[in-house]
């Protein structure tokens, strides 16, 4: 089949791994697959995923009720508890998920990891490394819109996980069985959202059927 659907017996295993089944995600999921959707269309459509995304994995943020005045009376009211939110991208293709999920949470920190996959071992190397400081306590979202090997996201969870953050999630455009299986061998207590898994990877270790190199597509690179 083309692509695994929420319920099917794989995600079944991986209970932390949450696809968002909505259908202007899969609208512009379908869009950004074709072969022929421009560089700037790529770019704009994977900002506006990122937010849907974003939403989903923000949806157990604490909240405490602060007191406040609206122009009619006075209420207890709803605001974020807690330090703010780290969102660390795993450059390079991050960075588009990042940007989506910046419009929708801008006072978060940002964080970066570079990395990139040889393309004989398809191991990941990791190349840069700069996160905030006080980790501690906050809730950390990892973001690359490709889980394929899952390497990447492996390595970069593991750093992160050195400096004690008081959650880990990993957000992803696109995830694959063989990904989400070397993930949750790893790191079975980190949820994973996505918008979509699919069929599986093909030799040279990208998703099928996928939609090419995340990063070239968004930088129009080659």
């Amino acid at each position: 089949m083309p692509w695994i659907l929420v319920g099917s017996p794989f995600i079944m295993e991986f209970p932390n791994c949450t696809v968002v089944d909505h259908p202007l995600v899969k609208h512009k999921l379908t869009l950004m697959r074709k072969a022929e959707t421009s560089t700037a269309s790529f770019r704009r459509l994977l900002s506006e995923i990122s937010m849907l995304l974003a939403y989903e994995a923000t949806r157990d943020m604490k909240l405490a009720n602060v007191e406040i005045d609206t122009p009619l009376a006075h209420m207890a009211a709803p605001m974020l508890e807690g330090k703010k939110v780290v969102l660390v991208a795993i450059l390079r293709a991050g960075l588009g998920i990042l940007d989506g999920m910046l419009q929708l949470i801008p006072s978060a920190r940002v964080g970066h990891v570079g990395l990139y996959r040889d393309h004989k071992t398809l191991e990941s190397i990791e190349y840069f490394y700069k996160v905030p400081q006080d980790l501690a306590d906050r809730a950390v979202i990892v973001c690359d819109p490709m889980l394929a090997t899952g390497n990447s996201a492996v390595a970069a969870v593991e750093r992160l996980k050195h400096s004690g953050p008081a959650s880990l999630k990993f957000v992803c455009l696109l995830a694959c069985p063989e990904g989400l299986a070397n993930f949750h061998r790893h790191h079975p207590d980190v949820p994973i959202v996505t918008a979509a898994v699919d069929s599986h990877l093909n030799e040279m270790g990208y998703i099928v059927p996928g939609l090419g190199d995340a990063g070239d597509r968004l930088f129009g690179t080659r």
